[in-house]
């Protein structure tokens, strides 16, 4: 009688190894798609902290946040070079006051970023709203970055 030997995977290990691989995908990649907004939203906090600094500017060469005197359009340059994953906005949802003005980054559809909204104003007052998000929490005192946190 002679003996053969074979080689390769029996169906059991074949499964184990598959199951394996299903249990770490099904971890994996919800955490990765959270690490990626946690990185898109930077770019949003360095946007509005950017159109800030150049409000105060302007404000401070002009004494006023407006284009014009008791003028409804912000007078500071409001575009934001490279952005890709926000639209910012310093004339809506509010019209800006010679003394006051709120600055809105608010989320790219096509980017994933659906519902995440973030603002500042000339008191430097930070808000995040996350609308059909779950597990982010919205803030009307700081920037929420990270899903499950608070201020």
């Amino acid at each position: 009688m002679r003996r053969i030997n074979q080689a390769g995977f029996t169906l059991m290990e074949l499964l184990i190894t598959v199951t394996v691989i299903g249990i770490l995908a099904a971890v994996a990649i919800p955490t990765y798609t959270d690490y990626t907004k946690r990185a898109k939203i930077t770019e949003a906090t360095s946007g509005l902290s950017e159109l800030r600094l150049r409000a105060e500017k302007y404000f401070a060469d002009n004494r006023r946040y407006t284009a014009a005197a008791g003028g409804s359009t912000v007078g500071f340059n409001t575009v934001i070079s490279g952005a890709r994953y926000f639209t910012y906005d310093c004339n809506a949802p509010t019209a800006p006051t010679d003394t006051s003005f709120t600055c809105t980054a608010t989320g790219a559809a096509g980017q994933g970023m659906t519902g995440f909204v973030y603002t500042i104003n000339e008191s430097n007052v930070r808000t995040s709203t996350f609308t059909g998000q779950t597990g982010w929490n919205n803030s009307t005192t700081c920037w929420v970055t990270k899903k499950g946190d608070s201020c």
